[in-house]
This record gives C-alpha cells, structure tokens and sequence, in this order.
C-alpha cells in the first residue's frame, strides 16, 4: 500500500459521522494526516488524507472494506490511491 491514500465521505448530515469514520480507521491502523469536513444543507461531505504505513491490509481490503461499511452507515464511502486522486484532480 502506498504512504498515503484519499478517503472521501458524503451522506445525509446526523450526529456521529465523524466518530464513526475515525474508528474503523482507528480499527485498521489508518492515520489521519489532514481532514476537512464542510456541510452543503442537510448533507455531510469530508475528505481525509490518510497515512496508510501502518495498515496491515492491501488497499484492495481497505477500499472494499470502507465501501462496505459506507453502506452499514448509509454513507458513500471511496478510498483512492493518493497519486490517483491528485491525477484524477489536476485543472
């Protein structure tokens, strides 16, 4: 897994979201390395930077697993390959 990795949330706005998100990357040995969270009317947007070094699992589990509890949480939840993302993001 590479040093870092992107982790974008969106879902209806409640109490919780943050908790929830902090510890299944807790749980899986995901640092947060910066956060930025901003509500748009009653939906809840935030993008991580996460350090990945510590994890034990490949990126293949860790997407599949923030994809999976995304949907327990009702919450969409996409982990991206840092280089990826800044690729996918250049203007």
């Amino acid at each position: 897994m590479s040093q870092h990795s992107v982790l974008t949330v969106v879902g209806k706005n409640r109490i919780g979201i943050v908790y929830e998100v902090a510890k299944i990357l807790a749980e899986n040995r995901l640092n947060i390395v910066n956060i930025s969270q901003q509500l748009m009317d009653d939906y809840f947007t935030m993008i991580i930077l996460l350090g990945t070094e510590q994890c034990p699992k490949s990126r293949e589990d860790i997407m599949a697993l923030m994809a999976a509890e995304g949907q327990k949480l009702g919450l969409d939840m996409r982990l991206q390959d840092e280089a990826l993302f800044n690729a996918m993001h250049r203007v």
